[in-house]
């Protein structure tokens, strides 16, 4: 698949599939059965096969979602390929969000704005058209929170979801965000996307990790979100990480009532969250961010609006219980 930019989204964004795409019995795959996934690396750690699954079989589609290992390099073959036997769907993951920008015919203004997709719709031609619903699966929890307006932030991570997740928080409309980064490059390009799209007065400043005054914007902070992949569960090595952000001795002083959003979900909690939790804070983990994305991701895939998200929910915290 050949390199691809273009300036123009798609019109009509769900494309046009037909009303009714239930099939009529719940049975096992078949050669009726589509396909649909996640493409990542690492991906054995994903809960979104359990969770669209889940849905897939409520709302009585025959289709089936796997997790996909994709390394860079193989990145266009595989998506070609996935698009030439009609995969209905994909969902991208670390390391590949902003990569697959370069695969997608057409990309959606949101992605765009924040230069990371992390859903891609089928396209004419064998290719793909690429959007990003971690924004709105990002701000779901955090709307059962007290108002953010006028209050400081601090993203930890300069990725693709920390991308998504800067740019939900500028529909908050805080006083000042912290972005830490140990990649220069990177930080500096978020920043420059922030200040090409933010609509509000809030302000924003790069750290590099190790910068002397990083503890003091903690201390500020009403809101910390980890979006690096430090504290993930090591699957492949059946142990869970005990490494937390930026070091233990960051996270000495954290008050009451502050929130600290990881948007890991395994392990359920990170030992970040165990740590704010001796200290009274408020812990959002990534589950819900991982559920609402999905479901967005679904409906732009089926054309079906309503999407069980409390069966998708069940169905992670179930598997949650048993691998724990």
């Amino acid at each position: 698949m050949s390199a691809l930019r273009s300036e123009v989204w798609f019109p009509n964004s769900r494309l046009n599939y037909p009303k009714k795409m239930v099939h009529t019995k719940k049975e096992l795959i078949n050669g009726e059965t589509s396909l649909i996934g996640v493409l990542g690396c690492p991906i054995k750690h994903s809960l979104s096969p359990i969770i669209h699954n889940a849905a897939l079989t409520a709302l009585n589609l025959n289709w089936c979602y796997l997790a996909i290992p994709c390394e860079t390099e193989n990145l266009a073959l595989v998506l070609e390929s996935l698009r030439k036997i009609n995969c209905k769907g994909l969902n991208i993951t670390i390391p590949h969000k902003q990569e697959v920008i370069n695969y997608c015919k057409a990309v959606e203004p949101i992605a765009k704005n924040i230069g990371a997709v992390n859903t891609l719709i089928p396209a004419n031609d064998n290719y793909w058209n690429g959007t990003n619903t971690d924004i709105q699966g990002f701000l779901a929890p955090l709307k059962k929170c007290e108002s953010l307006a006028g209050k400081n932030g601090v993203v930890l991570g300069s990725g693709g979801s920390a991308r998504a997740v800067v740019h939900g928080l500028n529909s908050l409309n805080l006083s000042h965000i912290t972005i830490i980064s140990r990649n220069k490059n990177s930080l500096k390009k978020i920043l420059n996307l922030v200040e090409k799209s933010k609509s509000n007065s809030t302000t924003y400043l790069g750290l590099i990790e190790g910068d002397s005054s990083i503890k003091e914007y903690l201390r500020a902070s009403s809101l910390i979100v980890n979006t690096t992949p430090v504290g993930m569960l090591n699957k492949s090595e059946k142990k869970e990480s005990k490494t937390i952000p930026l070091g233990k001795e960051y996270w000495e002083d954290l008050s009451p009532g502050k929130i600290l959003y990881d948007l890991i979900y395994i392990p359920k909690p990170t030992e970040w969250l165990k740590l704010g939790l001796k200290y009274d804070c408020h812990l959002i983990n990534g589950l819900d961010m991982l559920i609402e994305q999905g479901a967005a991701s679904l409906r732009l895939w089926s054309n079906i609006e309503e999407i069980p998200i409390n069966i998708m929910k069940e169905a992670a915290e179930k598997a949650l219980r048993e691998s724990s």
